[in-house]
């Protein structure tokens, strides 16, 4: 199997982008990307969306990117896995390259999300639920989430302060963030104080519906070091993993089977611990997400998620950042391409090109990208080369 390297990576700012199509921030991307990457080589597209379908009606990506991005007969696919579509993208190019059958291989995630009233945005969101035995029942994902944290604080003692805490973390890395949907900070009365979704979680609580693409373009690490245009980032280990899809089927809801899968053959691929890297990208689309991934992930102890953001360690200048970009829940949730988007910011971190919110020393990152409720998680490792 040969070494990956990131060469380019894309993205347009998130948010409700009314005057741009589907296809436009695809395009927009990728272009963007190819800049970035010195080259607009490409052997095959990979691209990420969720549920193009019931947002805007149109399907048949794979023909559709290739087509509008000047790249026709270029093979091209469409992956799925709710909202860890765009992690998925990003190992599909990864093992196009990694096996061969690709020297260059671009991986675009996108979701146009905001064409659509908020209860058929809604209705699109929970087909990553159980269909049958939880959307059908009135649950939203809000619904599933606050059951999550339900659960957590009766066990753990987490409190409202420290939910909202990962929200103020975000937003003040979001309004470093150029790319950002909602690059302004918030305080914990703010957070506390808003409008109430699905009790304890609060409207701050919850990640946007968002617009956005992102893309990134992958070779050979040999290439990479050829080409010579930005710094060496390589993927030294990607895994995944899946869980039942509805919360019930669980034996313990508090743990992301997932998560803890997906982030354990990634690190055993880079033969890393989570103790030998410097950052993480999660999948914070409510705030008692971070709180659980970063749990499952071994970041802290179980139950000790909140507090550790009280305390700051997963602050940018903390032991451990995790979400400098903002995350999902400043940066935005394009639900396609957020996984994309997460290493965008692990690419610009490791190249020391993160601006104001750059990590010091960063030398290695993870990120983790789930669908649904925890059903399904994609994590990737990054190292400077």
């Amino acid at each position: 199997m040969r070494e990956v390297a990131i060469i380019g990576i894309g993205m347009i700012r998130f948010g409700e982008l009314w005057e741009k199509s589907l296809r436009d921030m695809c395009v927009e991307a990728s272009l963007n990307c190819f800049k970035d990457a010195g080259t607009d080589r490409v052997d095959s597209i990979t691209v990420g969306c969720m549920s193009s379908g019931l947002f805007t009606g149109q399907e048949h990506l794979s023909s559709l990117v290739p087509d509008y991005l000047g790249k026709i007969n270029t093979p091209a696919s469409r992956v799925e896995s709710a909202c860890a579509s765009g992690g998925l993208a990003v190992r599909t190019a990864f093992l196009e390259v990694a096996s061969g059958i690709s020297d260059y291989a671009l991986a675009v995630g996108v979701e146009k999300m905001t064409d659509v009233s908020v209860n058929e945005a809604t209705y699109a969101l929970a087909t990553a639920s159980d269909r049958d035995y939880e959307a059908f029942h009135g649950i939203t994902f809000p619904g599933l989430y606050a059951m999550l944290a339900k659960a957590h604080m009766d066990r753990y003692g987490t409190t409202r302060e420290q939910l909202a805490e990962v929200a103020v973390k975000n937003h003040a890395n979001g309004v470093l963030n150029p790319y950002a949907q909602f690059p302004f900070p918030v305080t914990r009365e703010t957070v506390m104080n808003s409008t109430m979704i699905a009790d304890p979680l609060r409207l701050l609580d919850c990640s946007p519906i968002t617009d956005g693409a992102a893309a990134v373009l992958l070779t050979t690490e040999t290439e990479a070091k050829r080409l010579k245009k930005n710094p060496v980032v390589g993927i030294t280990g990607i895994g995944m993993g899946t869980d039942t899809i509805a919360l019930s089927q669980r034996k313990d809801i508090l743990r992301l089977d997932a998560i803890d899968h997906a982030v354990r053959r990634a690190l055993k691929m880079a033969g890393k611990k989570i103790g030998d890297i410097d950052f993480a990208e999660v999948h914070d689309c409510f705030t008692i997400a971070e709180i659980l991934v970063v749990e499952t992930m071994g970041i802290v102890d179980q139950g000790k998620g909140g507090p550790a953001t009280i305390d700051g360690l997963t602050a940018l200048t903390g032991k451990f950042p995790v979400n400098p970009s903002g995350g999902l829940k400043a940066k935005g949730h394009p639900v396609g391409a957020s996984g994309v988007a997460q290493i965008c910011e692990a690419v610009e971190q490791l190249r020391g090109n993160a601006g104001k919110r750059q990590i010091d020393n960063a030398r290695s990152g993870i990120t983790q990208n789930m669908g649904g409720s925890g059903g399904s998680c994609v994590c990737h490792v990054l190292e400077v080369k």
